[in-house]
C-alpha cells in the first residue's frame, strides 16, 4: 500500500460541485485532496461539457425581460412537478430551500467571478397541463459549461492557498474508512497501476456523480412501472458515473434513495465520434416534426419536446420497440434541430455574439450538415417513398438491433394530415402539436427557434429529414440522502459524523430534490448549492438563510 496522506478535507470527485466546494474550503485554510478517478486532462466532469442552463428564480434578467418571479411561484411549480411522497422530507426541504436562495447561493456567486447569463431565459418543461414552469427561468451561461468550468478551475489553480490543495487524478475511491463510528478516510486503487492508497481526512465529501453512465446499471435500477427497459438505450453521462461511491456510502450505513428515478432524454442519436460505448448526443428536438413510432404511426396524443421530458421518456419507453422517429424538411430542420451541450453549441460556447446572431436568424448549416452527413441515425430522402425506404435501409444495417419497419402508409398518413392542419389556419387548427406552437411561440425565447406552421410536403423546404431517436441515459435524480447541511444520514436518520454528499451523488440535494420530474436547469446549479452548504456546515458557519 502506498504511504498514508492526510488532510482536512477529502472530496471525491472533480467535477463541479467538488470543485466548488474545494474553492470555498481552500478561503477558509484547510488542506485539501481532491480524488479523482478520471485523468487531469478531464478535469472539472460532465459540467465541461454542458449547455449551462441554470433554474434561477427571480433574478435581475428576469426582471429585465418583464417575468415576475419569485420563490413562491417557483415552489409551486416544484412541487406539482415533483410529486414528492410523504417519505420525501429532505427532497422537499432542499427544494424549499433551492428557490429561496438561487440567486444568493448561485447567480450572485457566479456574478463576480465574471460568468454571464443570455440576456433571455428559456421556457422550458412548461407541464402538459400548465403543471411545470408557469414561467420562463431557464438561464444559459454565455460561454456554457465550458466557460464555467474553466473558470472555475483557473481560479482554483490560482487560488492564494493553492499550496494546500492536492489533486490525485486516476485514483478510484473503492471504500470509506470507519473509526469511532466516523468517517475517517479514504481508501482506493490507482485506475492505471492498480497500486492501493489511503487517504486520511476527518471530513469526506462525495461528489462522484450518479449511476447514469453505467447502462446496465440504468437497466437494472429501471422504474419498474415503466416496464422493463429498452434494449438500446444510449450513454449521455459520464463515463465513470457508475454508483461505486453510492455502493461505498451504503457499506457504512448511508441512506441511498430513488436510484430509478432518473432523467433521460428521448432524443438520443449515436456519436459520430464516440468515446465510450454507444455514447449519444442528446437532440433538443425540433417541436415542428411529427415524432413517430417504430412503425411510422404518430404517437397519440402527439410528443412536443418542452413541456413534460419524463412523459415523453415514459411513453416511448412503454412503446413496443422502444425507440422513435421524428420526421421534418429541412426547413424545419435548419431552424429548429439543436443539440444540448457545449460541444454542439460552439457559437455560445465560444461567445461569438454575430455567429450565434446569424445561427438563430439563418439557421446551424454547419451543425446540421454534420449531423446528416455523419451521425448513423439521419437519414434524407426527396419523397415520402424514398425517405421511409432510407429509414427501412438503416434499420436493416444498423449495428443498433432496431426491429421496425416503418410502413409508408402510417408516415404518409400522419404527414398529410397534420400539413391538412397547417393548411386550415391558426384560427382553426384542432391538433394539438399545433395548439403546442402557438403557445410555444408567443414567448420571444422561443419563437426564433420555431417555425411558424411548417407543412411538412412543402417543394420549397426540401428534402425530407428523418432522425432515429433512442432513450439517452443522462443523470441520477437519486442518490445518498443529505440534510439541508449536506451531511450525509445513516438508515436510521442521523447524520454519519465527518461524511457529506453533494451535487448528483447525492439526488442534488436529500438524496432526490426533484422527486419525479425536473423543471430543468436544477443539476449543475444544485451542485452548487450543495457543495457550498457543505462547506458552511463543516467550517460552522451560519447556515440560516
Amino acid at each position: 500500500m502506498l504511504e498514508k496522506s492526510s488532510f482536512d478535507v477529502a472530496i471525491i470527485g472533480g467535477g463541479l460541485a467538488g470543485i466548488s466546494a474545494a474553492l470555498e474550503l481552500l478561503d477558509h485554510g484547510l488542506k485539501i485532496a481532491i480524488v479523482d478517478r478520471d485523468s487531469e486532462q478531464n478535469f472539472g466532469g460532465l459540467a465541461m461539457e454542458s449547455l449551462g442552463g441554470m433554474a434561477l428564480v427571480n433574478t435581475p434578467i428576469q426582471r429585465l425581460n418583464g417575468i415576475h418571479d419569485s420563490p413562491e411561484i417557483a415552489l409551486k411549480d416544484w412541487l406539482s412537478f415533483a410529486q414528492f411522497s410523504a417519505d420525501d422530507t429532505w427532497p422537499s426541504k432542499w427544494a424549499e430551500l433551492y428557490v429561496n436562495r438561487s440567486v444568493d447561493d448561485i447567480y450572485n456567486w457566479l456574478r463576480p467571478k465574471g460568468i454571464r447569463f443570455i440576456p433571455i431565459p428559456h421556457w422550458v418543461e412548461r407541464g402538459e397541463s400548465g403543471d411545470g414552469n408557469s414561467l420562463p427561468r431557464y438561464h444559459i451561461i454565455w460561454g456554457t459549461g465550458h466557460r464555467l468550468m474553466h473558470t472555475l478551475i483557473d481560479e482554483l489553480r490560482q487560488h492564494s492557498q493553492v499550496d494546500r490543495l492536492t489533486c490525485l487524478f486516476d485514483h478510484k475511491v473503492e471504500s470509506l474508512v470507519m473509526q469511532n463510528d466516523a468517517v475517517s478516510g479514504v481508501q482506493g486503487r490507482h485506475e492505471n497501476t492498480g497500486l492501493a492508497f489511503e487517504l486520511t481526512a476527518p471530513v469526506v465529501l462525495v461528489a462522484s456523480g450518479g449511476i447514469n453512465g453505467d447502462i446496465q446499471r440504468v437497466k437494472q435500477e429501471w422504474d419498474k412501472s415503466w416496464g422493463n427497459p429498452p434494449e438500446h438505450i444510449l450513454n449521455g453521462a459520464h463515463r465513470y458515473a457508475d454508483g461505486s461511491v453510492h455502493d461505498a456510502v451504503q457499506r457504512i450505513d448511508g441512506k441511498v434513495t430513488g436510484l430509478h428515478q432518473m432523467w433521460n432524454y428521448a432524443g438520443g442519436i449515436h456519436h459520430p465520434e464516440p468515446r465510450v460505448p454507444d455514447e449519444g448526443l442528446s437532440l433538443i428536438p425540433p417541436k415542428s416534426a411529427l415524432w413517430l413510432d417504430a412503425t411510422g404511426q404518430r404517437f397519440r396524443p402527439p410528443l412536443v419536446t418542452g413541456f413534460d421530458t419524463h412523459r415523453i421518456c415514459k411513453r416511448i419507453a412503454q412503446d413496443t420497440y422502444g425507440y422513435s422517429w421524428q420526421v421534418m424538411n429541412w426547413k424545419i430542420a435548419l431552424k429548429e434541430v439543436a443539440v444540448s451541450g457545449a460541444e454542439s453549441n460552439s457559437a455560445i460556447r465560444d461567445r461569438r455574439l454575430f455567429r450565434f446572431a446569424r445561427d438563430i436568424l439563418l439557421g446551424n448549416h454547419r451543425l446540421l450538415e454534420y449531423l446528416v452527413n455523419e451521425c448513423e441515425d439521419v437519414v434524407t430522402g426527396n419523397n415520402l417513398e424514398e425517405l421511409v425506404s432510407n429509414m427501412n435501409q438503416l434499420n436493416a444495417t444498423s449495428r443498433s438491433r432496431c426491429r421496425g419497419v416503418v410502413d409508408l402508409a402510417n408516415i404518409e398518413k400522419a404527414v398529410r394530415h397534420y400539413d391538412e392542419q397547417v393548411e386550415l389556419g391558426e384560427a382553426h387548427h384542432d391538433d394539438e402539436q399545433l395548439r403546442r406552437i402557438t403557445q410555444v411561440r408567443k414567448w420571444r425565447g422561443d419563437r426564433s427557434r420555431t417555425c411558424n406552421f411548417q407543412k411538412i410536403l412543402d417543394g420549397r423546404a426540401m428534402p425530407l429529414v428523418a432522425f432515429r431517436e433512442f432513450i439517452i441515459s443522462r443523470k441520477s435524480m437519486g442518490g445518498i440522502q443529505t440534510d439541508l447541511e449536506s451531511r450525509v444520514l445513516s438508515c436510521n436518520g442521523t447524520p454519519i459524523p465527518g461524511l457529506y454528499a453533494a451535487g448528483e451523488a447525492a439526488g442534488f440535494g436529500g438524496g432526490g430534490i426533484s422527486g419525479l420530474k425536473s423543471l430543468e436547469g436544477t443539476f449543475i446549479s444544485n451542485c452548487i448549492l450543495n457543495a457550498r452548504m457543505a462547506v458552511r456546515s463543516i467550517t460552522g458557519q451560519s447556515l440560516t438563510p
